[in-house]
C-alpha cells in the first residue's frame, strides 16, 4: 500500500489559502477517482482505494499543519506502510507559484508541517512534492501569508503547480520511480 498525504488545515476558513495546496491536490485526486473523503481514522480524513492495481491510502490530516506528523505516523503504523511508500504534498513559499519540486529524500526546510512528519516518522526518506506559492513580501509575517485567501490570479498560478503535483502523485501511486524535478 502507498500513502499520499496532502498537508493543510481543516475547515472552510482555510480553503484557497497557500497552506492548503496539499488538500487541493487530494481533492483533485479524489474527484478524478470518483471517491469522497468521509472516513475518519487516526485524526485524519482518509480514502482507501485502488489505482491501476495498487492499493492507495489518500490522507488529509485533521491535526492542523504543525502536527501533521501525528496522523501520518499513526496511519503508517496502522496500515504497516514504510516511509519509502509515503508521499507528502505541501506548499513551499520559496518556490515560484506554478513550480513544483519533487524529492525522494531531503530536509524539512522551514515548513513546520513537513518538520512534524519527519520528526514522527524518524526519517527524511519519503517522497515530498512541494508546490510553489511565492512570498511577495519577505518582511511580512509568513503565517499571515500562508493562511490568507489567495487572489484569483494567485490561485490560478498556484493551480498550475497543483496540476503538476497531481501528475507526480499519480506516478507515485503507479509505483513508478519518481525523479527529482523542478
Amino acid at each position: 500500500m502507498r500513502m499520499i498525504v496532502g498537508l493543510g488545515n481543516y475547515g472552510a476558513e482555510y480553503n484557497n489559502t497557500p497552506h492548503n495546496v496539499g488538500f487541493m491536490v487530494m481533492d483533485k485526486i479524489a474527484s478524478d477517482l470518483g471517491v469522497v473523503f468521509k472516513k475518519k481514522r487516526k485524526n485524519a480524513l482518509i480514502i482507501e482505494t485502488e489505482f491501476e492495481g495498487n492499493k492507495i491510502l489518500l490522507v488529509k490530516p485533521l491535526t492542523f499543519m504543525n502536527n501533521s506528523g501525528d496522523a501520518v505516523f499513526a496511519l503508517s503504523k496502522k496500515y504497516k506502510i514504510e516511509p519509502k511508500d509515503i508521499c507528502v504534498i505541501l506548499d513551499d513559499v520559496d518556490l515560484t507559484a506554478g513550480l513544483c519540486r519533487l524529492r525522494t529524500v531531503g530536509s524539512s526546510g522551514t515548513h513546520n508541517g513537513l518538520r512534524s512528519v519527519t520528526a514522527r516518522l524518524g526519517t527524511t526518506e519519503f517522497t515530498r512534492i512541494r508546490i510553489g506559492v511565492d512570498t511577495p513580501n519577505r518582511s511580512a509575517d509568513l503565517a499571515d501569508f500562508v493562511l490568507k485567501k489567495m487572489a484569483p490570479a494567485d490561485l490560478a498560478n498556484v493551480g498550475v503547480g497543483v496540476e503538476k503535483a497531481t501528475r507526480y502523485a499519480y506516478d507515485f501511486m503507479r509505483g513508478k520511480e519518481v525523479a527529482d524535478t523542478q
